[in-house]
């Protein structure tokens, strides 16, 4: 099983070639390309490579699939004996991607 840990839109993310994946919303239209360079780890033929933050010439590639937008999360605020209510929502944008190769 080879995988690689990839770090995009401040979270980090466990990939394998194949998968998709849903993250923080990307600047690229359908069908573009798109490159990983910040890898963090990569595990290929059983031996496992951490970098000391990132690995220098490793890179994820993936294709984006679609732009779409989270389940909704509905934020309420009130104050007690102060006829104050308040009720907003929020839909996170996120880029599905398809992961094409990981090279080291």
């Amino acid at each position: 099983m080879n995988y690689a840990v990839i770090k995009t839109g401040g979270k980090q993310h466990k990939v394998e070639e194949g998968e998709i994946i849903s993250i923080e919303k990307l600047n690229a239209g359908e069908g573009d390309k798109v490159e990983f360079e910040e890898v963090l780890a990569i595990k290929a033929d059983g031996k496992l490579q951490v970098g000391t933050p990132v690995l220098d010439g490793a890179k994820v590639t993936g294709t984006v699939l679609s732009q779409e937008k989270d389940k909704k999360v509905v934020i309420i605020k009130m104050r007690r004996r102060q006829d104050y209510r308040s009720k907003q929502g929020h839909r996170q944008k996120l880029t599905k991607v398809k992961i094409d190769s990981i090279k080291i």
